[in-house]
């Protein structure tokens, strides 16, 4: 293994790099810095996150930066606030001992007039979020004209949070004879495209596979009911002590409401998304960075940027729509030559994406059981006892109270002073778990079930409301009383996305259904109800008919609750969710005047935490 003086660096970086704490280059460093010093061509880096692409790339930069010109000379492009800021952040330590070369970070939710300021007063480098960046070029308040390097960093991600335009704005205001520098963890085909329309001849550099996971990352995951995640999360925390952890969420919604619970139940934790301002995300990632806060949930998007190198964990609360996006959050352990584990929450409708990330990440992912509660209190006791030992007595402070504390506790044998140290932090766990149920899922007896409801006399239909409504199965079932007054009225499975839903409705029922909701509306919206035609061979609402080429996502279900022929039932079958594929809610079109209505997407796009100048996304 060669050491950072054997790259080619300048003495002032190897001094910075040396305070900071590497001895020696990570493998991305070894095979870019010396390339990067040394060659004219174009280069795309394929590497996790976490494997040290900013130093690979930056280290050299600056080595290469004529600091007695005022004039812009690169420019790093990545797709959040908080990789932007990280990017300049680790420039600047890297830069310590270059005072001339100026680093300015570019990005939205902070003061525009400020960084207007910052250009004026010169940039070498400019680190840059795209919406942003797109709008001081427009604004003509800043100039890529003669910029030497363009550097797309995590291109996917930018490209996956429809960041297409800006970025195609940004590379053709720039300068013709400039070098670009493409990283990314995977490689689609947008990305590929990037690469051959905007770059000449590039050298593909991959360290790792392609398209492949960490491989210090252990892949774990638990089988549940939707109902029961929240509790699996709990035990997953109480069963790990030390965890220090990332928990992943589909939205800003789900994100609050588990951070917001876990606050509740004493736990360490707060939660990064994208409605919170930027000052109240900055405030949130030093509480996490400082390990004051133990576990952080988060939305994909809030996440990117984030730079800790000692996650223990990260949790999929649900696992993600794109399986890349699986490789970015499982990446965010491990890292820096450390291990880590990635746990998902899955139920049975999920199992067949955990085979699909299996091959996609390379690795053979464990079914594990959810510890139960006795399991958890042992865990938690061994760990008490190991902080007793381990601990570090500060003689001169406590002396003064110890002969106190002695005479009080004089009367108690050794053995008995143990047991009740010991049980004044274990009680605790042992009152919470002592009843704790099993909440492992019988495999087989959910299939008998599935089967069953599914030879029963049910019609799907679809319903233009969701979780977005802040709509979930209580107040689903609560409307469907109120609207058709019918407290009897047989429901089977409910399937909840973001804004649209299906429901199972007693088949001999349904046109009096479709009746009640006519003109019914829930936030000032009409609340549109249909028959779902198409169904698979178990009964469920078939993604067939929503867009050209669109996908089925497995995702998170909901517990539904009903009146059954006058008693209080559970339909548990609803444990994944149907969407369109990107996320949005279906529309009704007329395949022509007075035919059936079909679904289909919506037209407009989701996006990340900075919308496009350009208008709206074009397709590749």
């Amino acid at each position: 293994m060669k050491n950072f003086d054997e790259l080619g660096l300048q003495e002032n970086l190897l001094k910075a790099v040396k305070e900071l704490g590497f001895e020696n280059p990570m493998p991305v460093q070894e095979a870019l810095i010396p390339r990067i010093l040394n060659n004219d061509t174009d280069l795309v880096g394929l590497a996790q996150t976490g494997t040290g692409k900013t130093a690979a790339f930056g280290l050299p930069l600056l080595q290469m930066i004529d600091p007695k010109s005022k004039t812009t000379q690169a420019i790093i492009l990545s797709p959040t606030r908080e990789l932007c800021v990280q990017i300049a952040n680790d420039l600047r330590s890297f830069a310590k001992y270059m005072p001339d070369i100026h680093v300015v970070a570019i990005y939205g939710g902070a003061g525009f007039e400020g960084q207007v300021k910052e250009l004026k007063a010169g940039a070498h480098i400019i680190a840059a979020t795209p919406g942003r960046m797109l709008d001081m070029i427009m604004r003509k308040k800043a100039d890529l004209s003669g910029i030497k390097w363009l550097i797309l960093d995590e291109a996917d991600e930018m490209l996956n949070m429809g960041f297409e335009e800006e970025v195609r704005g940004i590379i053709e205001s720039a300068s013709t004879e400039r070098h670009t520098f493409l990283f990314s963890a995977t490689m689609p085909k947008e990305v590929e495209q990037i690469a051959l329309q905007y770059m000449h001849k590039p050298e593909t550099i991959s360290v790792g596979q392609r398209n492949k996971g960490a491989a210090n990352v252990k892949h774990n995951y638990y089988v549940a009911h939707a109902k029961d995640r929240y509790n699996i999360l709990k035990r997953i925390a109480d069963y790990h002590p030390e965890m220090y952890a990332i928990v992943f969420c589909r939205t800003r919604q789900e994100t609050q409401e588990i951070s917001s619970s876990l606050i509740r139940d004493g736990y360490n934790a707060d939660a990064l998304h994208g409605d919170l301002s930027q000052a109240q995300r900055d405030h949130v990632m030093n509480k996490f960075r400082q390990r004051h806060l133990s576990i952080l949930v988060a939305t994909d998007v809030a996440a990117r940027g984030i730079d800790v190198d000692d996650l223990t964990h990260v949790i999929n609360y649900n696992l993600p729509d794109e399986q890349d996006s699986y490789i970015h959050r499982s990446g965010r352990t491990g890292r820096a030559g450390k291990s880590g584990t990635c746990i998902s929450i899955v139920n049975l409708k999920e199992k067949s994406r955990i085979r699909q990330l299996e091959k996609q990440v390379g690795k053979e992912f464990n079914q594990a059981k959810i510890p139960s509660g006795t399991q958890v209190c042992e865990k938690q006791l061994y760990y008490l006892i190991d902080r007793m030992e381990n601990v570090v007595v500060n003689e001169e402070e406590i002396m003064p109270f110890l002969p106190v504390i002695f005479k009080k506790l004089q009367w108690l044998s050794s053995e008995e002073l143990i047991k009740r140290f010991v049980s004044v932090e274990f009680n605790r766990f042992l009152d919470y778990y002592r009843e704790a149920s099993d909440l492992n899922v019988d495999e087989s007896r959910e299939r008998d079930r599935s089967e069953r409801s599914s030879r029963e006399n049910f019609t799907w239909l679809f319903m233009s409301i969701g979780r977005k409504d802040g709509v979930l199965p209580p107040k689903l079932l609560g409307l469907i009383n109120d609207y058709t007054r019918k407290r009897d009225l047989r429901i089977g499975k409910i399937d909840i996305g973001d804004t649209f839903s299906f429901i199972q409705v007693d088949s001999d029922y349904v046109p009096q259904f479709l009746k009640a909701f006519e003109g019914k509306t829930i936030n000032d919206r009409p609340i549109r109800v249909d028959v779902s035609e198409e169904q698979d061979r178990q009964g469920r609402p078939s993604s067939r008919g929503r867009s050209e080429g669109g996908r089925s996502e497995g995702g998170r279900g909901e517990r539904g609750y009903g009146k059954r022929e006058g008693r209080s039932y559970e339909s548990r079958g609803g444990d994944s969710r149907s969407s369109d594929s990107r996320g949005g809610s279906r529309r009704f079109e007329d395949s022509k005047p007075g035919g059936k209505k079909k679904f289909a997407p919506p037209r407009e796009s989701s996006r990340g935490d900075e919308k496009s100048k350009f208008g709206k996304k074009k397709k590749w």
